[in-house]
């Protein structure tokens, strides 16, 4: 490269009549010098700022000022964080919302620069609450990816509005789970205030635990921190970290420490990696075989209403049949047949159907076997699983609203599933007459 072309871009520049654009390239020339270890890129520096100082418009000074400031950054000069505050200092003086947006640009480059204390310090002024919360977070992660927890953690303190908070604070624990800080990570779990984040946070704190292939001590360590805390905040976070475990599959140490837990606690907590888990039937499979007895009834029958509550599916047919197997509840039995109907299973529906004893409810199991029959244009199969019950008023009963919508099917094209609601409002009427 030529000796003076240094000295040539310079000159070149003097010719730009835009100020701002001269300002601004002077600023790289003078950065692209110093990378060229040329003594002279003050000169060039000094260019810049002189052409700025001739700016009319306040905001393109700002803008040229925070150019100039990161291009002397990145020449490694001290006299940068002086450019920056200078140009906060004028950002201060602007009306909102051109206030906050200038703020935000000046934070977002700081943390480009790696200037995250810089940023922070800046940030704090945004006034929309929005901004201000979004700059946090993404000062956070700069902390965060440093390790320099004392700093993470100021900004989580100065925090207040969700979801934010909250966002902040699981960022948070996902470091110190990666630095084993487990202590650490319960303190920040302890002051979640929202069930939902809460819940969230135990999310990750399972999904780590499981990945990283942790002793099983490891989880007992967090369990007793949980157990360790006040009464309301220690079931909160041990819930929600046996609900997260359970969801990845580790049932055998969830149910050994539920074994610490009340009753009601217990079940509870079962009820919430049915409902976090509705989606693994792998893990609704294992879980139902470490149940006995009412316990089993009671979870079988909360796993058929949220099997019930979706679009029936095939990949569920092991989980329903054996519940089907299992139970000795007539209730639950009519929820198994009803999903197998669905399904279009109407031999496995009609099996547990035909276990149900009391008149009402298989009147219920026979009631949604003839729908389904109904739906899949099966009409003389459907009057036959009417036929199926045999008491007087209920069989009654069900073969009258089997044969009406026969015809609703063919008034309206479609059949409304609205069996149980149907057999309930008629038993009420039966038992005020």
């Amino acid at each position: 490269m030529p000796v003076d072309v240094y000295r040539e871009a310079l000159r070149l520049a003097s010719d730009i009549r835009d100020k701002y654009i001269r300002a601004v390239t002077y600023a790289k020339i003078g950065y692209y010098m110093y990378r060229a270890k040329k003594s002279e890129y003050k000169t060039a520096f000094k260019y810049a700022f002189n052409a700025a100082a001739s700016i009319e418009n306040p905001v393109l000074l700002v803008k040229a000022l925070v150019e100039i400031g990161t291009y002397l950054k990145r020449a490694d000069s001290k006299t940068s964080q002086k450019v920056f505050h200078q140009a906060y200092e004028s950002i201060l003086t602007f009306p909102e919302p051109l206030k906050d947006d200038l703020l935000e640009e000046l934070v977002i480059r700081l943390l480009e620069l790696d200037m995250p204390d810089d940023a922070l310090f800046y940030a704090t002024d945004v006034e929309d609450s929005v901004k201000r919360n979004d700059l946090f977070l993404k000062i956070l992660r700069v902390y965060l990816k440093k390790g320099n927890m004392r700093r993470a953690r100021l900004i989580i303190e100065q925090i207040d509005d969700e979801p934010w908070h909250s966002i902040a604070a699981i960022e948070a624990i996902k470091e110190h789970l990666k630095r084993e800080e487990f202590g650490s990570a319960i303190r920040v779990l302890s002051e979640l205030k929202s069930e939902y984040w809460l819940g969230e946070a135990m999310k990750e704190v399972a999904v780590y635990l499981k990945n990283s292939d942790v002793p099983t001590a490891t989880y007992e360590k967090f369990v007793d921190i949980a157990l360790g805390m006040s009464s309301d905040t220690g079931f909160d976070v041990l819930r929600s970290l046996l609900i997260g475990l359970g969801n990845q599959g580790e049932l055998d140490f969830v149910m050994d420490i539920l074994g610490r837990v009340y009753p009601d606690e217990r079940l509870s907590i079962i009820e919430g990696i049915v409902k976090t888990s509705v989606d693994k039937e792998d893990v609704l499979f294992d879980l139902i075989n470490h149940l006995e007895g009412e316990e089993f009834e009671r979870i079988a029958g909360f796993i058929m209403d949220q099997l019930l509550s979706r679009s029936a599916h095939g990949r569920y047919l092991r989980l329903v049949e054996a519940i089907g197997e299992r139970t000795m509840e007539d209730s639950v039995r009519v929820k198994v047949a009803t999903y197998l109907a669905k399904l279009g299973d109407f031999e496995g529906a009609l099996k547990f159907a035909q276990l149900v004893r009391g008149h009402y409810l298989r009147s219920l199991a026979f009631g949604s076997i003839a729908v389904a029959k109904l739906k899949a244009g099966d009409i003389d199969g459907a009057i036959d699983a009417a036929l199926e019950v045999k008491d007087p008023k209920w069989g009654s009963w069900l073969l009258s609203e089997i044969l009406t919508k026969i015809l609703e099917l063919h008034a309206e094209g479609e059949v409304s599933e609205d069996i149980e609601e149907r057999a309930e409002h008629q038993r009420i009427l039966w038992e005020k007459g």
